[in-house]
């Protein structure tokens, strides 16, 4: 009798738990919650988090979890890539450190041998500024490349480099001639040289064949794969083909094992109308899988001398960049798409640009009456301060990608004078007038890796060594701001609030788990900081060897 009363009272004890799947404890928690911003215990039950705080005492788990004392944060998110090209670019051939022109032919001479004949080469992401500056020939490669049709992107994606096989297939000659919003570099004799920037690497793409539904889902498997390993837990993509393919590649995804991070999908901001009736009909997804937002383009960037200016380049006053999409269909498309409800983000760059898209924005929202549009400006790169007041006034979120100063602080002073640079990744001046800005990557371009992101933010260094206290360093945030813009920011930007971005009962059961405490080593080593636990939605997407 006494032993079936023990039972009795073993079993009403444990009932009078709270049951949970798995329970982390020791843990240095950093909740972003403002109401209880630090725990050491965290609770998770079907995927969603049950408890959160400093005594685990009245937990029943199925698994407990002993952290270490490690630091654990809301997973990142990153607010900007082209998830499915960085995904192939993966294998591809990797030129981003070619530091010299020999260098840069001899790798694509090297990847072409292990290739079939025929394959397209794309991607590279190779830098010129690496070797002075000049721009590649197609005569440094013709005669490496072989039968391979080779059209390779710079860095930042707004210029692309092709050989003499890519342009035949493509029928470009020296009678073709720039599109409006591009430029095809010729060199004396007419002849085109294989430079291809913003809207003119359209004519090669529209050679390039679509990739198959099987390459496309090795693209997204390899890239989610590479994400997860670095503490991101949801993606913003901006498509890599077209949009529609991505969306449908990550439908595929969708609902299965390979999901392993959650992605928000935004197609071309030309195909409003036919996203207009797509959510009519299959509604906006869910918190896996969510679509309803077009990305636009106002103009190119720094680095192809596309970025559009008030005033001309340093180096090369005949020009102040360029607008890739005309100006009235932009106007347009923004109009429409507003009206319809549809969540927009454009890309600016330059000052022009920007001040173009927030006076569009502002008239979108004269015209269509107010709302809680969360309306983005994708890079928000180089502002003036009437240009931040704007912002600040109109509610317009900076989606801004921290890690490109580290590589356009290098050269960007060839460019552009003191003044427009002191407007340049404006992080600081923006907080201070009440700007919500977002961190991501913008991927290839950049590394998905949110801790380059958040050492970049807080330490401004340059790859070349020169600015060992910041580029810039008035503008420069805490290590907490990155880390709020990466995660609380990221969410509401991506219409997740209320769901991600934060450690709280009741949300999404997405968090990382660092080998360091960001917060108290010196921010000039965070970009050295390993992620040894990936979770989302309570499931262990990542878990590090080490």
């Amino acid at each position: 009798m006494r032993i079936l009363f023990l039972f009795a009272a073993l079993v009403f004890i444990v009932s009078c738990k709270q049951q949970a799947d798995i329970v982390y404890v020791n843990a240095k928690i950093w909740t972003g919650d403002s109401s209880r911003p630090a725990a050491s215990v965290l609770a998770v039950k079907n995927g969603m988090i049950v408890y959160v705080g400093d005594d685990a005492s009245n937990l029943a788990a199925g698994q407990t979890v002993d952290l270490g004392g490690k630091l654990m944060l809301p997973g990142f998110t990153d607010n900007h890539t082209h998830f499915l090209s960085a995904g192939y670019g993966l294998s591809s051939v990797k030129l981003k450190d070619a530091m010299t022109k020999q260098e840069f032919i001899s790798r694509i001479a090297e990847f072409c041998r292990t290739k079939p004949d025929q394959t397209w080469v794309m991607e590279g992401g190779w830098d010129h500024e690496n070797w002075g500056g000049e721009l590649p020939s197609h005569e440094w490669v013709d005669s490496v490349t072989g039968d391979h049709p080779l059209f390779i992107s710079r860095y930042d994606g707004h210029m692309a480099f092709a050989n003499s096989k890519a342009m035949a297939l493509a029928g470009v000659n020296s009678s073709t001639r720039s599109p409006e919003g591009g430029v095809i570099e010729k060199n004396t004799k007419g002849e085109p040289t294989g430079i291809f920037k913003d809207a003119a690497m359209n004519l090669i793409l529209k050679a390039v064949p679509d990739p198959t539904e099987k390459q496309l889902d090795e693209y997204f498997d390899a890239a989610a794969r590479h994400a997860v390993m670095r503490g991101v837990t949801q993606v913003n993509d901006m498509s890599s083909y077209g949009g529609w393919l991505d969306l449908e590649t990550y439908r595929r995804a969708s609902g299965t094992d390979r999901m392993i991070l959650r992605m928000y999908s935004f197609v071309p901001l030309a195909t409003w109308e036919r996203l207009d009736s797509f959510v009519q009909k299959n509604g906006r997804g869910d918190d896996l899988l969510k679509w309803g937002g077009l990305k636009g383009y106002v103009d190119g960037s720094l680095g192809s001398t596309t970025a559009w200016f008030h005033q001309p380049y340093l180096d090369d006053p005949s020009t102040s960049g360029l607008f890739i999409t005309d100006t009235s269909l932009l106007r347009k498309w923004v109009l429409g798409a507003d009206k319809a409800g549809l969540h927009l983000a454009v890309h600016a760059i330059g000052d022009r640009a920007n001040d173009f898209i927030l006076a569009v924005y502002a008239e979108a929202e004269k015209l269509n009456g107010p709302r809680d549009r969360r309306s983005r400006v994708e890079h928000a790169q180089h502002v003036n301060p009437l240009t931040i007041e704007n912002f600040a006034r109109q509610g317009v979120i900076a989606s801004m990608h921290p890690y490109h100063l580290y590589d356009d602080g290098i050269w960007a002073a060839k460019r552009l004078d003191s003044a427009r640079l002191k407007g340049t990744y404006a992080f600081r001046s923006m907080l201070n007038k009440g700007v919500q800005i977002t961190f991501g990557s913008d991927w290839p371009v950049a590394p998905i890796d949110p801790l380059y992101g958040i050492y970049a933010s807080t330490t401004r260094i340059t790859g070349d060594g020169k600015n060992p206290g910041g580029w810039f360093p008035e503008e420069k945030l805490t290590v907490e701001e990155a880390v709020r813009a990466y995660t609380v920011s990221n969410a509401r930007a991506t219409l997740m609030d209320g769901k991600t971005g934060i450690i709280r009962e009741g949300y999404q059961a997405d968090v990382t788990v660092l080998n360091e405490d960001i917060f108290t080593i010196a921010p000039e080593q965070i970009k050295n900081v390993k992620v040894l636990r990936t979770i989302m939605k309570g499931r262990e997407v990542f878990l590090s060897k080490d």
